[in-house]
């Protein structure tokens, strides 16, 4: 588990939010920092990205990434695949530590140094410290409201807050609106 985030990513229809919130903690005791971006958009921002784990491994992954969309047309499935493969296999890249979300108008993955390319059911994934607590209210609402992504986002998230210490209620948002 890495400690410091909650990513979260919900798909409703076409359209898909990636979130994260903003608290950078030094070892155990420590907020560095209130209000660090954690989700980004890649590949024209047809793609949006989450990380959980080490700053400076997640902005690697960020790169390589894109290379692989680059070298795929923009096929997120199949980059995350050769992503993926060449951070299990590359002797630098395997000592990165961190998970990525990433998704785009048609596809969401969690994508892992394992070897791991996950699309979760029901278009909701989270992963970092506060991962279980939000997915787990993101599931609730999805389930259970007409909500939109963005709006369980927000409320998961908030949710997440309150329950893990590594988490805050500085949310960066990205959205994909597949419906215009």
């Amino acid at each position: 588990m890495f400690l410091g985030t909650t990513i979260l990513t919900i798909r409703r229809g076409k359209n898909v939010v990636v979130a994260g919130d903003g608290q950078v903690t030094v070892g155990e005791r420590v907020v560095m920092k209130a209000s660090a971006r954690k989700v980004r958009r890649i590949h024209s921002g047809a793609v949006l990205c989450g990380f959980a784990g080490s700053t400076a491994d997640a902005m690697t992954l960020y790169e390589k990434l894109e290379e692989k969309l680059q070298q795929h047309n923009g096929n997120l499935i199949r980059a995350a695949v050769e992503l993926a493969k060449d951070w299990r296999m590359d002797r630098a890249l395997r000592r990165l530590e961190a998970l990525l979300v990433a998704a785009d108008a048609e596809t969401t993955l969690v994508i892992s140094g394992t070897g791991d390319v996950i699309e979760p059911e029901e278009g909701i994934a989270a992963v970092g410290s506060g991962g279980n607590f939000a997915l787990s209210a993101a599931r609730a609402l999805a389930r259970n409201t007409d909500l939109s992504p963005r709006e369980i986002a927000e409320k998961a998230l908030e949710i997440a807050a309150e329950l893990d210490v590594y988490t805050n209620e500085k949310l960066t948002l990205e959205e994909i609106d597949g419906d215009g």
